[in-house]
């Protein structure tokens, strides 16, 4: 049967949001999370609805597309279709030509779960190897130690709190209080959490949004931030751990995170925190003239 991308429309996110959750397991590669549709969420339903790719075959979803930004499109596939021929054919041919409506002309780029055959469709019609990410993962089937400071979950009272911090985190950030809001209003935010680290002070200093994806499958962190000014005091490793003993706390088996592997400060605060790293993956890119 014939492979039919689609745009799942607003009313579909809520199906989109569950298959990616089902697709989610620790022996499998670390790609498109329910989370990261989540924290997506925080543009509103509408353009998270229009960000949204679907493949089918005779309506079963195989594969979701995130457009993570106007040039980067983020891929999930269902296990057992990941070297699915007729499936990479088809989405490798929608992801080229860009009168398909996925990605227009111009430098784009592609991130696919490792092992995933539309990579190597892709690689031999032209696109080139991109930067590397390191995706990191922590077992949650044994304790995780107690991160040793204020931890606190946010609710619709602080969220300007965990806005400001995470405005403070990352450069040309504009998160506002309206986007923390929206995003808890959408589906995913179903069992998700967000946290601060607050210091003696009482000042919020690091946060944490956490994605459960159903109990026995990973959770994932995203975004995670430590507030410039307060930097170098171990709240980066503090807040991870929480965010993992809070996945642990709703039944999830590990908890994710994937970031530039140029990123080496958050690479080695994740492992401070007892996230182990896994083989590097590539995005692809494509630089049309």
């Amino acid at each position: 049967m014939a492979i039919d991308m689609g745009w799942p429309g607003v009313d579909g996110l809520g199906d989109v949001v569950r298959v990616l959750g089902e697709w989610q397991h620790d022996g499998g590669p670390v790609q498109v999370h329910p989370g990261d549709v989540g924290w997506f969420w925080r543009f509103g339903a509408e353009r998270t609805a229009q960000a949204t790719r679907t493949w089918s075959r005779a309506g079963d979803v195989l594969a979701v597309g995130l457009l993570d930004g106007a040039d980067l499109l983020r891929l999930a596939f269902a296990p057992e279709a990941l070297r699915d021929e007729e499936l990479a054919r088809q989405v490798a041919e929608d992801v080229s030509a860009p009168e398909r409506g996925v990605l227009l002309e111009g430098k784009v780029y592609i991130e696919a779960p490792a092992g995933a055959l539309v990579q190597d469709l892709l690689l031999r019609g032209g696109w080139e190897s991109g930067e590397p990410w390191t995706p990191l993962r922590r077992d949650l089937g044994a304790p995780v130690p107690d991160p040793g400071v204020r931890v606190e979950a946010i609710g619709p009272e602080q969220a300007h709190e965990w806005a400001a911090v995470l405005r403070a985190s990352f450069d040309g950030s504009t998160f506002t209080d309206e986007r923390w809001h929206a995003m808890a209003a959408g589906v995913p935010y179903t069992g998700a959490r967000c946290l601060v680290v607050r210091n003696e002070q009482g000042e919020a200093v690091a946060a944490v949004a956490v994605w459960p994806a159903g109990e026995g499958r990973p959770g994932l962190i995203e975004p995670m931030g430590v507030h410039r000014a307060h930097r170098g005091h171990g709240y980066g490793r503090a807040i991870t751990a929480a965010a993992a003993r809070a996945l642990q706390e709703v039944g999830s088996s590990s908890v994710v995170v994937c970031t530039p592997s140029s990123n080496v400060g958050a690479v080695a605060t994740y492992q401070s925190a007892g996230l182990e790293r896994l083989p590097e993956k590539r995005d692809l890119y494509r630089d049309a003239p």
